[in-house]
């Protein structure tokens, strides 16, 4: 019904309408299902990245504690022991979408729930009506800029968020901020609640590489197969706030240490290859050059596109330069053109490229399978002591290729990845 409003109400005059159409929706979802949120704990995650592993940390050392959670995000939508994947191209889902699922998790007896915050479903009002008990900040980076109109204004949307814990009628409310993050005094003193700052440091000894991390908080050591720094800033984040709820050292170690992966997070595909293949959802500069940091012993064939068709032109080139100085071999593929040229968008991404000769192949699974070829060759003649390392980034747990006209095909990188790699003669 919406879409057909839009065709004929001018541009302006639907901007200024949009949003009390999405507050008065945030609103009677709130209403029509009793504000469940009321009755149960509720958990905000907000930041550019690490949304999803610090959700997903969390939840295990939560379940690890004997609580019964909910979780809403990127990867998936779980209420108790019911999980099933988010098949929806956003993490925040609209109109009454997030309160039917506060109302099944109180039903189901949850006394968690966990929510990802995000800048776009604060745009259009969807935290609003949500009694927050906890904000975690992790980081803030340029992303969405085009859709948001400046960074500020990104940042704005994001700070909503912390008013609306400000707002939030729950006692005892606090907001774990990652302090090593230059915007995290902005977002405490908006959200006027206990505020807990964490940082690196607080780590104690860290070791981080692509395998593992190891750690300390409070004095617990905390082992997980995890890997790189990022996930460090994750762990904390999540412990910080565990700790908070009244959590144990020994609990949130023994939380931490269940969590084997998360899925397109750095996320390993293994069919016995000689070399590893990561298949991560790193979709801003930052990201990506926290992925490739986190493998300096290899070289690395490096997959990537750009998220979205249509927004975030300016990381593009951007992109393409952190890709020119970390990688061997850089395969520029098809990410999500949206009603955009693909072509369009790799030569953007290539604009940065100096010093190399970046491969365009345009269709993502042969740009995967041509990877793992270069991969298998340059094991068999390697010198010694040479690595070898496949990152497929862009997509992660993405369900689908977004095309023209709203169009989609159905797609998993790690599931391509695996097929290629079973295909692949055996290495000597």
């Amino acid at each position: 019904m919406l879409s057909e409003v839009k065709k004929y109400l001018p541009t302006f005059l639907l901007r200024s309408l949009m949003p009390p159409y999405h507050f008065l929706l945030a609103f009677l979802g709130a209403v029509y299902y009793r504000f469940p949120s009321r009755r149960l704990m509720v958990i905000g995650v907000t930041g550019t990245k690490g949304k999803t592993s610090v959700t997903e940390i969390l939840n295990s050392i939560l379940e690890t504690s004997g609580a019964s959670t909910a979780v809403l995000g990127t990867l998936r939508f779980k209420i108790g022991d019911r999980s099933e994947r988010n098949l929806r191209k956003m993490t925040m889902p609209g109109r009454f979408f997030v309160q039917k699922f506060l109302r099944d998790a109180v039903d189901a007896g949850c006394a968690y729930a966990i929510i990802e915050m995000t800048s776009e479903g604060a745009r259009q009002f969807r935290e609003r009506f949500i009694d927050i008990d906890a904000l975690i900040f992790t980081n803030l980076a340029p992303e969405h800029i085009e859709s948001h109109g400046s960074y500020e204004k990104y940042r704005d949307a994001k700070l909503a968020i912390a008013r609306t814990l400000s707002r939030s009628k729950k006692p005892n409310r606090f907001m774990v901020a990652n302090a090593d993050d230059k915007e995290a005094p902005r977002f405490l003193r908006v959200a006027r609640v206990t505020p807990i700052p964490f940082r690196l440091q607080d780590g104690g000894p860290v070791t981080a590489d692509d395998e593992h991390v190891e750690l300390f908080f409070r004095n617990t050591r905390i082992a997980t197969s995890l890997p790189g720094i990022f996930n460090v800033y994750n762990i904390l984040a999540a412990a910080t706030c565990a700790e908070a709820l009244g959590i144990a050292p020994n609990i949130i170690a023994a939380g931490v240490a269940r969590v084997p992966r998360i899925e397109g997070r750095m996320e390993r595909v293994e069919m016995g290859q000689s070399f590893p293949v990561i298949v991560d959802y790193a979709h801003t500069p930052d990201s990506l050059e926290a992925v490739y940091k986190t493998f300096p012993a290899h070289e690395k064939i490096c997959v990537l596109g750009n998220t979205g068709g249509g927004r975030d032109t300016w990381k593009r080139p951007v992109m393409g330069e952190i890709a020119d100085r970390y990688c061997m071999e850089i395969i520029l593929t098809n990410e999500d053109p949206y009603d955009e040229d693909p072509e369009k968008i790799l030569k953007e991404i290539q604009s940065g490229i100096k010093n190399h000769i970046p491969h365009v192949i345009l269709d993502r699974r042969s740009a995967i399978r041509r990877a793992i070829e270069m991969a298998r060759e340059f094991t068999l003649r390697r010198a010694q002591g040479q690595n070898v390392a496949v990152l497929i980034t862009g997509k992660g747990t993405d369900p689908y290729i977004m095309g023209p006209n709203g169009t989609k095909t159905s797609w998993d990188d790690r599931a391509v990845a695996r097929e290629e790699l079973t295909n692949m003669a055996p290495s000597r």
